[in-house]
């Protein structure tokens, strides 16, 4: 019976062979080869995969390579980093400085994990150079006006205006970094901000007091006190929508002395520069007039007459 014998199962010997010579190449139901990629393993004498091996220790060279090795901080490299900013970014946190609003964070938006030190030192900087030049301008516009007041250049002004304002951009962020560390400890919600990021925000807070200054030369007093205002107004906002996200874990009372005073050392910072800088000098004392002092008339005695000889 052909029929039967052809129904019947075979073994093909060549089956084998022919998977040899075609590693790519997978059968299936509809007995069509498909293409098929494989990924060729390597098997030691472990048992584990080469191939994954070397992946894993090119992945672990690649690594090695990518990371910097961290300078120490006494090295000019370490600070080189904090320097390294361009000018779109510095006047992007100018102008966010300038225009503080509510829900707007400073550091979210603007520093973004990078706080510089470009901007706060050049600020610091141009705000002490100005306030020593514009105190002295003022004195002189007040001679002009009356010239009784005696005017010399005041040149000691700079070091002071450059002591006054790179203390407090330092040590104010300082303490109040130290102070949220702390409270850190008491609430673990709270996570203040690092001391780069908080030298930032005062440095930049600064800027709107420069143009301010200069607005200072004008000699109308209500006009100054009215531009200091707002300058401090919108410093000091700057700085309460920057640090009430970190404060308002705090207990409420904390928050609001802690926020209190940021506000009263900028107030104190801004009059003080006001009443130091730009006082006009008192006249000079008038010499008194020459008091003619007087004397007794001089009275002329006539001569005695002559005696006549017969006497």
């Amino acid at each position: 019976m052909a029929a039967a014998d052809e129904l019947a199962f075979h073994e093909f010997e060549e089956a084998p062979n022919l998977l040899a010579q075609t590693p790519n190449e997978a059968t299936t139901r509809g007995d069509q080869l498909v293409p098929q990629r494989h990924v060729a393993v390597a098997m030691d004498s472990g048992g584990s995969y080469g191939a994954e091996d070397e992946v894993e220790e090119s992945d672990k060279t690649a690594l090695l390579q990518e990371e910097k090795q961290q300078p120490g901080f006494w090295t000019f490299g370490y600070y080189q980093s904090f320097f390294d900013v361009d000018t779109a970014q510095v006047l992007d946190r100018i102008k966010g400085s300038l225009l503080p609003r509510p829900g707007h964070n400073f550091v979210r938006h603007h520093l973004r994990n990078r706080p510089d030190l470009y901007g706060p030192f050049w600020i610091c900087a141009t705000l002490a150079f100005v306030l020593a030049v514009t105190g002295n301008l003022t004195l002189v516009l007040a001679q002009r006006r009356d010239p009784s007041i005696h005017y010399s250049p005041q040149f000691h002004k700079v070091t002071v205006a450059g002591t006054a304002i790179y203390c407090y951009a330092w040590l104010v962020p300082l303490a109040l970094w130290g102070f949220l560390q702390w409270r850190k400890g008491v609430r673990e919600r709270m996570g203040p901000y690092t001391f780069l990021e908080t030298v930032c925000v005062y440095g930049y807070s600064l800027f709107v007091f420069i143009p301010t200054v200069v607005l200072w030369l004008i000699p109308v007093p209500w006009l100054q006190w009215l531009s200091g205002a707002l300058a401090l107004a919108l410093s000091a906002a700057g700085l309460v929508f920057t640090l009430w996200p970190v404060v308002r874990e705090d207990s409420r009372l904390a928050a609001v002395l802690l926020l209190s005073v940021v506000v009263l050392l900028h107030a104190l910072l801004a009059t003080g520069c006001k009443f130091y800088f730009f006082q006009p000098l008192p006249p000079e004392p008038a010499a008194p007039p020459h008091q003619a002092t007087s004397q007794p008339p001089t009275v002329l005695l006539s001569p005695p007459p002559p005696r006549s000889a017969a006497a």
